[in-house]
C-alpha cells in the first residue's frame, strides 16, 4: 500500500524571520540615562516623603539611644501615639496661657530638630509629681521601663494637671533629669505639624577609634522603642 501524504493547503515557502532593527549608540545612552533619572526620582521621593536617615546628637534619650546612633525615621502618614520616639523640628516653645488656657507662644525656642518620646497626646490628662518620680497619664501611673532615671526636675513649663490640647503632643527624654523637652518653655507643648517622623530603626553607632575617626558599629542594630 502506498503511504498518503497529507500537505496543508495553505502552507508557503519557509519564509526567513525579518531582521530587528538595531539599537543605535545614542538609543543605548538614552536609556541607561532614564533608567538613572528614574532610580534617583525614586530615591529622593523615598528619603522625601517616606524614610529617612537621623543621627542622635547627645545623652537625652539615654539609655534607649545613644549619642551617635544612626536612626532610621519613618515619615509617611505618621501621626504621633503614645510611646512612640519622634523626631520634632523645634523652632519655639509653646505653652498655656495662664488666664485662658490656649496655646501660646513661650518666647523661646531650641531652633534644631530633638528626638524625645511621646508621653501624652490629645486629650489626655498629664499630671508630673516630680516629688514621687511618677508621671501620670488620665490618672494612672504610666509604666516606664525605659527611663533612665525617675523624674526629680521640672523645669515649670506648666502647672500640672495639664489636657493636651487638640493638635498638640508633650515629649520626654527617657534620660528624664538630663533632658530638655516639654517640662521646659524651650519646647513646651509640641505641634503635630512639626513631628517630622517616627524613629524606628537603628543601622549603626558611630564610635571614635585611638586616632580620633569615626567608624561604625553595628553590635546595636535593631528595631528602637
Amino acid at each position: 500500500m502506498e503511504s498518503e501524504e497529507f500537505v496543508r493547503q495553505d502552507a508557503s515557502p519557509e519564509q526567513p524571520a525579518p531582521e530587528q532593527p538595531k539599537k543605535s549608540l545614542f538609543g543605548d545612552i538614552l536609556e541607561i540615562v532614564e533608567t538613572m533619572l528614574t532610580t534617583l526620582l525614586l530615591f529622593v521621593m523615598l528619603f522625601s516623603y517616606v524614610t529617612r536617615p537621623v543621627t542622635v546628637d547627645g545623652s537625652s534619650m539615654e539609655p534607649t539611644l545613644q549619642d551617635h546612633d544612626r536612626l532610621v525615621m519613618f515619615r509617611l502618614l505618621y501621626s504621633p501615639k503614645q510611646g512612640d520616639i519622634v523626631v520634632v523640628y523645634n523652632s519655639e516653645g509653646h505653652v498655656l496661657d495662664n488666664t485662658t488656657g490656649e496655646v501660646v507662644n513661650s518666647g523661646y525656642g531650641l531652633h534644631e530638630n530633638i528626638i524625645k518620646r511621646v508621653i501624652a497626646t490629645a486629650g489626655q490628662k498629664l499630671y508630673l509629681n516630680a516629688d514621687e518620680g511618677i508621671v501620670y497619664v488620665d490618672d494612672q501611673p504610666l509604666e516606664e521601663p525605659y527611663v533612665n532615671d525617675i523624674i526629680q526636675t521640672d523645669a515649670g513649663a506648666f502647672s500640672y494637671p495639664i489636657t493636651i490640647p487638640d493638635g498638640y503632643i508633650f515629649v520626654m527624654g527617657d534620660n528624664r533629669n538630663h533632658s530638655t523637652d516639654s517640662r521646659s518653655s524651650y519646647v513646651g507643648l509640641v505641634a503635630e505639624e512639626d513631628v517630622l517622623g517616627k524613629a524606628y530603626f537603628r543601622f549603626c553607632n558611630m564610635e571614635d577609634d585611638e586616632d580620633g575617626k569615626q567608624h561604625p558599629v553595628f553590635s546595636t542594630v535593631g528595631f528602637v522603642g
